[in-house]
């Protein structure tokens, strides 16, 4: 009986293990599909562009030299002016009667001067002959110097009120272009504030804020080529003349002007202009971000081998990382493909399929 057990148990493993062996193999998983791009490598020559405007080198906020009420500002933003033309006046009926009022006191004082010499003359004279004192003479002499003093004092206060008149009136120092006005007619304005602002309309320059990130990819002292946005044929070179020692606390950018040399007259100032760094050209591969690994650290990427249709890792160098792509400087030959999409998931010696629609 128990030899008819024993026989049964061993029918029964064999039977499980003829079973087993009978079972299909596991099947190799199927190649990750992945998204490629082909590497086609182009010379340039740039770093980046920037958008800015055309400024004038020197522009000046101009202002009365007292406060007033304003009559006139027969300018506005855009008015070409020539030197010494007016650009506001205020209200002078007060700095007119002062005027007067200098007058009067000048003419009082030269009467009293005449006469005060006239009577020094006299005194002198009778004191020669001994017809009279010497204190009555020192007297007359003493009216004469006070005279003249108040004469001097008379004709500062007329030279003084006429300045005041003249400071009603705001001219032009230089020729130039009305860039803002911040004041109206009828207008209270205090000694100093701004009325207008004048551009001058010789020397040219090209302003732009720049990021601090820019700054770290830039050469020293670049040659810079600026053109007009509404039409890049009309173009000129410049470089930096002043770069901003603090950031714009709103946008945290830098302000830097380009001097501009013998810049186009279709360049006029208010005009949006590109900017470009222009360097020695050099080949470089074009990437976007996304396709960037890190290997130990260092910048890397996965390319596709064709003839195993496996992936390996490979350094790259990068010359510089923009917005939305990256240049590649060395590591790359034209006509390779390098993944550019889920990168993190890939190992050396992958197998992976092409998805179709990939970057040719």
């Amino acid at each position: 009986m128990q030899f008819s057990s024993v026989r049964l148990l061993m029918a029964a493993a064999a039977a499980t293990l003829l079973a087993s062996c009978s079972e299909d193999p596991i099947p190799a998983p199927a190649p990750r599909p992945v998204k490629t791009v082909v590497i086609k490598r182009a010379p340039i020559a740039e770093i980046g562009s920037l958008a800015g405007e055309i400024k004038a080198r020197y522009e000046s906020d101009l202002g009365f030299r007292i406060g007033g009420k304003v009559l006139a500002r027969p300018v506005d933003v855009g008015s070409v002016v020539e030197r010494s033309a007016l650009l506001a006046r205020l209200d002078d009926a007060n700095e007119r009667n002062s005027v007067r009022t200098a007058e009067a006191q000048v003419a009082a004082a030269t009467a009293e001067s005449q006469d005060a010499a006239g009577n020094e003359a006299r005194q002198r004279e009778l004191l020669e002959k001994g017809a009279t004192s010497r204190a009555i003479y020192d007297a007359a002499a003493r009216r004469l110097k006070t005279a003249q003093a108040n004469l001097t004092s008379a004709q500062i206060s007329l030279s003084n009120a006429k300045e005041r008149l003249a400071y009603t009136e705001l001219h032009a120092d230089e020729a130039g272009v009305i860039t803002a006005v911040a004041a109206q007619p009828g207008q209270v304005v205090s000694a100093g504030q701004m009325i207008v602002r004048l551009a001058l309309t010789g020397a040219k320059e090209a302003l732009f804020n720049v990021s601090e990130s820019m700054f770290r990819n830039a050469p020293v002292d670049p040659l810079i080529e600026v053109s007009l946005l509404s039409d890049p044929n009309v173009k000129s070179t410049g470089r930096v003349r002043e770069v901003s020692p603090s950031a714009d606390p709103v946008t945290r950018t830098f302000a830097v002007r380009v001097a501009l040399e013998n810049p186009p007259e279709m360049m006029l100032l208010g005009s949006p202009v590109v900017g470009r760094v222009l360097l020695e050209a050099q080949q470089v591969a074009t990437l976007p971000p996304a396709a960037l690994f890190r290997d130990e650290g260092k910048p890397a990427v996965w390319v596709f081998d064709p003839a195993t249709s496996t992936v390996n890792l490979r350094p790259v160098g990068v010359l510089r990382y923009e917005n939305d792509r990256m240049l590649i400087s060395s590591g790359l030959m034209d006509g390779e493909r390098v993944v550019v999409a889920g990168v993190q998931k890939l190992r050396p010696g992958l197998k992976v399929r092409l998805l179709e629609g990939g970057s040719k």
